[in-house]
């Protein structure tokens, strides 16, 4: 009160009252004065708790998924990375492919003959699948039909599950997940060690449909999207004040990976900005120097960081100069596979070889950052031996920005090219979403971690790995001689990825799946 005003007042009400309810059209409460009405409110309060948790302890250091920041590749599984994350209430674990050429975390959900139960680790190990179910979350809600996020291209309303209903739509062989979207529980974590738990709420796909690669290819066991859509896990975790909006990757050429929200990066990584002008805003940026051995030449295109893509895909004449000024400092004789792959050059290696040296590749970037491509080049067996290939494909239609488990985007005249995962291996990269840049920076990740560590079957019980793939040659771990260094515009590159010969040596098994799979992506 104040003697020049008079006297003043508000009324104060709780925010499940009735006149909250009635202004805020809050939906999916049960009635009120019933167990599951209180049982609602005190979700509630621990979900408002671990925001107060999150504010005040991430606000110098990044969080992660409870129970560790660890990504894995696999290569049988398209060559993603792929990490375990924590849904629901009880909490269960779910072995997801992180994509950042895609929005939306989705889980299988309440699905039958289209979503897997195990996988095959090994001959011997296998891997239980969980399958999300929101009746069994007790933290679960569906997403209102009037909800503002299901007002949008490929949303609905399902009348019959009297939820918010979506398709997303892939272009790997009619590759699809549909379903309805919910609010849940991701289990978070202080990046440290004990961790301190972080209940973070977020909006998740529960995909009762599942077609194409999600069946028996890649994701089988749910997407963990991390684009710039609000409905991404960082945008939402930025949105509700966990994490700064930027997260961290890293990619060591073991296959081992790590990834934390809210990291910024260091103050020594170099950076490039990110092109806002595309209609659908990506992690795309602008390469204006291709450097291939002692070849320069300067150029200006667009490419795309997508850790959703096994492989580089460019454009003309991005490709053209890549692969020409490869080619032309290769000694090896090239390589027609007897069955046509997506790659167009590749080199047979000799009985008795055991690495071999390439060009060194250097993207030049928009503000002079250099990228140096640590991993151009894979292996793969041939009748009496093996052969590399540079593993770029050229991609022709330019209404296209995304192929392999690819979110396709209907975008006209949008000229531009993939960066995918196996260029950006001994880096770690910062997608920084408040001064929109990328962030790079070489780094091995795990400095004190074995390069056979393989995804646990149960947390704390490592299983066997599975044959090292000569798909992905690595550092050597033998006591052999190192060869000579390289000079500056070279690299030298060992045949396998695993010292041990026995180890290296593909099964006659694994070899038909992995050309399988390269028959899977061949060019028709």
């Amino acid at each position: 009160s104040g003697e020049a005003f008079g006297t003043f007042g508000f009324d104060i009400h709780h925010r499940y009252s009735d006149t909250v309810k009635e202004f805020l059209n809050l939906d999916g409460l049960p009635e009120k004065g019933t167990v599951d009405y209180y049982s609602a409110m005190a979700h509630r309060d621990h979900l408002f708790k671990g925001r107060r948790l999150a504010t005040t302890t991430t606000d110098s250091q990044p969080i992660t998924f409870f129970g560790g920041n660890e990504t894995y590749r696999i290569s049988s599984l398209g060559f993603l990375h792929y990490s375990f994350v924590t849904v629901g209430t009880p909490p269960v674990e779910y072995l997801v492919a992180l994509d950042t050429g895609s929005d939306l975390f989705w889980l299988p959900c309440d699905c039958t003959t289209t979503c897997l139960r195990s996988f095959n680790i090994s001959s011997e190990e296998t891997l239980k699948l969980n399958i999300y179910s929101p009746s069994t979350s007790t933290s679960s809600v569906p997403v209102p039909c009037n909800s503002t996020i299901c007002v949008r291209p490929q949303r609905g309303c399902s009348v019959r599950l009297n939820a918010c209903a979506y398709q997303e739509l892939y272009l790997s062989a009619n590759t699809s997940t549909t379903g309805i979207l919910v609010d849940d529980v991701l289990h978070l974590g202080t990046d440290t060690d004990p961790q301190e738990p972080i209940d973070a709420p977020i909006t998740l796909g529960c995909g009762i449909i599942q077609t194409g690669a999600f069946v028996d290819g890649a994701a089988i066991n749910g997407l963990f999207g991390l684009g710039m859509d609000g409905i991404s896990v960082p945008s939402l975790l930025a949105s509700k004040g966990f994490t700064s909006n930027s997260f961290s990757m890293c990619f060591s050429r073991d296959g081992l990976g790590r990834i934390q929200f809210g990291d910024k990066g260091s103050a020594d990584q170099q950076v490039t900005p990110f092109n806002l002008r595309q209609l659908y805003p990506s992690y795309n940026v602008t390469v204006t120097q291709i450097v291939v051995g002692e070849n320069e030449t300067d150029i200006d295109f667009s490419a795309l960081f997508d850790t959703g893509t096994s492989f580089a895909y460019l454009n003309d004449p991005a490709y053209s100069v890549i692969v020409q000024g490869f080619d032309s400092q290769i000694i090896e004789p090239r390589y027609v596979p007897p069955r046509r792959i997506i790659f167009d050059y590749c080199y047979s290696l000799s009985a008795t070889q055991k690495s071999y040296s390439i060009p060194r590749l250097n993207l030049i970037m928009k503000g002079g950052g250099q990228f140096f491509v640590k991993a151009p080049t894979f292996v793969i067996p041939r009748e009496g031996g093996y052969a590399y290939c540079l593993a770029i494909v050229k991609s022709e239609d330019i209404n296209i920005i995304g192929r392999e488990y690819w979110k396709y985007r209907s975008v006209t005249c949008l000229l531009v090219s993939i960066v995918s995962k196996n260029f950006m291996t001994g880096y770690r990269l910062v997608f920084d979403r408040e001064e929109m840049v990328l962030g790079w920076k070489e780094a091995n990740c795990y400095e004190s971690i074995s390069s056979n560590s393989t995804p646990p079957i149960n947390k704390g019980s490592p299983v066997k790995s599975p044959p090292p793939s000569v798909f992905t040659p690595e550092a050597t771990h033998d006591s052999s001689p190192p060869p000579p260094p390289p000079s500056p515009t070279t690299t030298t590159r060992p045949l396998f990825g695993n010292g041990s010969g026995v180890a290296a040596r593909l099964s006659s098994v694994t070899t038909g799946l992995v050309m399988v799979l390269l028959a899977t992506l061949a060019l028709v």
